[in-house]
């Protein structure tokens, strides 16, 4: 995604919101406001413009609260953003922010271990919590019933943490920590280079020059006294900002927040970190090697810092430069196919942005990074020649202004626009400034920003080169990290912590409100003349429309020795037309804020339409373009076909794509294309020819394989006046091939991967089960697996996560196609527990195999999914997914409901008769992708035979 696109996901910067007039304010205040809590402001959007409203107070104790009154579904979201990050961490104290983070969510003192997660699961809601470098947030989304509830919970791990804060719960999450840091940086290429360029990027001691994730010998040097000081100095409520969104009475909220928060003491002051501009002295080349397949070059320069006066300015000229195909970085490197994939961005940060270049070399051409480099500083001196063009203005202001509107589809999304604001501008309403920034910039405010910042300036160059291919890189190191300094004090600025004190009993768990109606969207269907059906629905949160024209077919039709060939016959539609390039094409959706994207997966291929409900019309017409005349060009076979075989070599290099990939074989064997990846094989997309996209575009692009999924704000009448560009399109539905014969698989054994040096062991267990169906036995096994595996709490995440702290987490599930499904349970684990883990998974499947779920197990499985239905249709992405559901497997409009009974009806017995069916290990296949001199002697200790899979 381009950074001002970015931008406006993040700043929620919609057009035309403006403070309320008095009148609105009046209105806002008859709501009586309980002792301490002050009325700061109310805006709403004026007549006819787009924006977020809101009412923002403040308690006498420092905590900033926002609330959005939004009643289209039943559901709230609550956020809690802390201005603290790994920003506010001491230089060799690194992690902080990110451990607490999980320490948040391990019980506080009215809150038992564990209970967190449980309550918001078992109320049907979601939750999670981030950190980044410059703040700390926590989430809950939950049927609208459930607000008091979750305040509760969140009040009390602000005011009441400490007490629950113990030394067993601190190395727990302290080994989860470095799970995730495993899995997420050390086990996955290219992981390692961030924190390794920040080093270079930033001065010694600068807070972004270390990882938020902190710096493993960071992690072993801290202690619970440490992070008992980083709660007290950072999660008071002054520097805190709590913002409710959803279907809220204002009166009732307030009521709620002043009884849950304002009793907890203010914290210490929190002062504006400043902002001195990062500079370089010269140039820097650092490089690393990794387990990679693809050479990366990384050039970076310094710029300002977030809502900086140049950085609109700045998000333009990265766009220009390597924003897409029409940008200068993508028809220099990587049409010309000297790189497999090239962009820039300029992520901003609140203390600092960066003009970022990345590319992915081709080692087809060699793989060099010096010839790379030569091409990203000739493009950038292209673009001193090439300068602004009007088109180039009119491209960002309309799909910053797209991007605004498609940001308030969901409760969720509004909310943490407004957090975001708040907390970094101390003002929600930045949404008119922040569409001002960038509709006031012009040619040159871009010109300027490139010569002060970027034109002759230092910047960072990292390469990233395979292992023993060092002679790939850029140039030699002239650059080396020095070594770290670590602060006396683990965490400055600590005061005497103030204790709370409750007004009332806070042990008691607040009851949940009336259950709301659940919205089922209302859905009409039709039938064009060609005889595509479609089904849709009216939605008028957004003036926007989404149409997706999904195509039976697929990988599913495809021969096994020709696997690739249906993705790669949609990637060659998204490119030429018989009309126009690649190029012009991008350009004219740039122009609409529209996107178009052709895709294919298992059983169908895919073609989904999101654009302005005002372009619909434009933009459908350069869908039936693409769609009905593609160029099909020589040159762009070459070049989309070259990146999928380096794209397949590089996902060689990635431990879970190797997981994924040989326990699909071991279930469907590599004769099925359901035991061989939709990407396909370096041997059969080698193969493939423009002959062979010719003739799978003649198969599978017919109306009669087509079906169409809308969610738009046009009535039915309109919108398939719009579609009638559709009905010349023809051709009869084909047929399946057939499948071929299954494998019958060697459970009992371990199948292994070899992954030498690998961080972490990929642990696969399963079984061929059974297909989809979605009222009938696979619903059924889905419901039976909840408390197993597929809820946070469940069984097995409990027991390798929580309480072992072998893994960032497990689970389990059930997966159907149309033909076939299977039951898989997996983790990422660490390398020197590979063994023990395998054992945890084999003893909790024979434990549930055996005596099946507990009859508590079952009242919280029936809890959390028919309550979380609340949360299944806010966005028009949900409900076409949906549709799609009805559409695909030919469901009855009211399906769900029959769900519903059989989420409250289905007795224990029954669906502890499906664990007993399907569920028994000895049944199962396992598959390990790590490090073999490692973990082999472990598992042939457990008393399985290894048998050694190629990679």
């Amino acid at each position: 995604m381009k950074k001002w696109l970015l931008a406006a996901a993040i700043s929620a910067a919609l057009a035309g919101c403006s403070v309320q007039t008095d009148t609105g304010l009046a209105e806002v205040s008859s709501v009586q406001l309980p002792a301490g809590v002050t009325l700061i402001e109310s805006v709403t959007p004026k007549a006819g413009e787009v924006g977020i409203p809101y009412s923002k107070y403040r308690l006498a104790n420092g905590l900033t609260v926002i609330l959005h009154q939004d009643n289209s579904d039943p559901l709230v979201h609550v956020d809690v953003t802390y201005h603290v990050g790994s920003a506010r961490e001491q230089a060799g104290r690194s992690g902080f922010a990110h451990l607490f983070e999980h320490m948040m969510f391990q019980g506080s003192e009215h809150v038992a271990d564990e209970q967190h997660f449980k309550i918001v699961t078992e109320a049907g809601g979601t939750l999670n919590g981030t950190t980044n470098t410059d703040r700390t947030n926590y989430f809950e989304t939950v049927p609208s019933n459930q607000l008091e509830k979750m305040l509760w919970l969140e009040s009390d791990r602000m005011g009441y943490l400490l007490p629950a804060l113990t030394d067993k719960k601190f190395e727990v999450q302290r080994e989860t920590v470095k799970n995730e840091r495993a899995q997420r940086i050390d086990n996955r290429p290219y992981g390692r280079m961030n924190e390794r360029f920040n080093q270079a990027f930033y001065p010694a001691g600068h807070p972004y020059s270390w990882p938020v994730i902190g710096w493993p010998e960071d992690l072993d040097r801290a202690t619970p006294d440490d992070v008992r000081h980083f709660f007290q100095r950072w999660y008071g409520p002054n520097n805190a900002t709590l913002t409710i969104g959803g279907d809220i009475d204002t009166a009732q909220t307030l009521a709620w927040v002043s009884k849950y928060f304002g009793d907890i003491p203010k914290g210490p002051e929190v002062a504006t970190d400043a902002k001195p501009l990062v500079t370089l002295d010269k140039s820097r080349y650092i490089s690393m090697e990794d387990n990679v397949h693809l050479p990366l070059i990384r050039v970076a320069f310094p710029t300002v810092y977030a809502r900086h006066q140049d950085e609109a300015a700045l998000d333009l000229l990265a766009n220009i430069l390597g924003g897409g195909k029409t940008s200068l970085v993508y028809k220099n490197l990587v049409k010309d196919g000297y790189a497999v994939q090239a962009g820039v961005s300029h992520p901003c940060q609140e203390l600092a942005c960066q003009m970022s270049i990345y590319a992915l070399a081709n080692p087809a051409k060699g793989g060099a990074l010096a010839p790379i480099e030569a091409k990203i500083r000739e493009s950038i001196a292209e673009f001193e020649q090439r300068g602004v063009t009007d088109e180039d203005l009119q491209k960002v202001k309309v799909q910053f202004r797209a991007d605004s509107i498609f940001s308030l589809q969901s409760v969720s999304g509004k909310v943490s626009n407004l957090a975001y604001n708040q907390t970094f501008a101390g003002d929600p309403n930045q949404i008119a400034k922040d569409l001002a920034r960038y509709d006031a910039v012009t040619k040159e405010d871009v010109m300027r920003v490139f010569k002060r910042y970027i034109k002759d300036k230092p910047s960072v160059v990292m390469s990233v080169v395979p292992m023993g291919a060092k002679a790939l890189v850029a140039k030699a190191d002239n650059f080396t990290p020095p070594e770290p300094r670590v602060a006396a004090n683990a965490v400055a600025g600590v005061q005497e912590a103030v204790s709370a004190n409750s007004s009332f009993d806070r042990s008691k768990i607040p009851a949940a409100g009336k259950a709301p109606s659940m919205q089922v969207p209302k859905l009409w269907s039709a039938q064009l003349n060609n005889g595509i059906s479609v089904m849709g629905t009216e939605s008028h949160e957004t003036p926007t429309t989404e149409l997706v024209i999904y195509l039976n077919g697929g990988h599913r039709l495809v021969p096994v020795e020709k696997a690739g060939l249906a993705g790669l016959t949609a990637a060659m539609l998204n490119e030429s037309s018989a009309k126009r390039s690649s190029e012009e094409l991008a350009q004219a959706l740039e122009l609409l804020g529209s996107s178009v994207v052709f895709d294919s997966s298992g059983y169908q291929s895919s073609i989904r339409i999101s654009a302005l409900t005002e372009n619909l019309d434009k933009t459908l017409a350069i869908v039936e373009e693409r769609l009905f005349e593609p160029g099909f060009k020589e040159t762009d076979f070459e070049r989309v076909k070259q990146q999928q075989l380096q794209s397949l070599q590089h996902l060689a290099s990635d431990p879970n794509y190797l997981a994924e990939e040989g326990f699909s074989k071991l279930l469907f064997g590599s004769q099925t294309s359901l035991g061989v990846n939709d990407n396909g094989t370096l041997e059969s997309v080698s193969q493939l020819t423009l002959d062979d996209i010719k003739a799978f575009y003649k198969e599978q692009y017919r109306a009669g394989n087509a079906q169409l999924v809308a969610v738009t704000d046009l009535p039915r009448e309109q919108l398939l006046g719009k579609l009638k560009g559709l009905e010349p399109w023809g051709g009869q539905a084909v047929s399946l091939p057939t499948l071929g014969e299954l494998p019958e698989g060697k459970p009992g054994v371990v199948f292994l991967i070899d992954k030498p040096g690998a961080a972490q062991s990929v642990i696969s267990i399963g079984k061929r089960a059974l297909p989809y169906d979605a009222t009938g036995d696979f619903f059924k096994a889905y419901l039976m697996n909840y408390p197993l595996g597929g809820a946070f709490n469940s069984r097995i995440n409990l027991n390798l996560r929580e309480d072992k702290g072998y893994t960032y987490g497990a689970r389990s599930f059930f997966s159907g196609g149309i033909e076939q499904g299977y039951f898989k349970a997996g983790a990422s684990v660490r390398s020197d527990v590979t063994d023990k883990a395998l054992a945890e998974f084999i003893k909790e499947l024979k434990a549930y195999h055996d005596k099946g779920m507990t009859t508590q197990e079952l009242s919280f499985m029936r809890a959390s999914i028919s309550q979380g239905k609340a949360l299944d249709y806010e966005t028009p992405y949900q409900k076409a997914g949906f549709i799609r559901m009805i559409q695909k497997y030919g469901l009855s409009d009211d399906f769900t409901a029959r769900q519903d009974e059989i989420i409250n009806q289905t007795s224990l017995d029954k669906l502890n008769e499906l664990a007993k069916e399907w569920l028994d290990p000895a049944s199962m296949q396992i598959l390990v992708v790590g490090d073999k001199n490692l973990i082999e002697p472990g598992i042939k200790a457990m008393g399985y035979s290894v048998i050694n899979l190629p990679l």
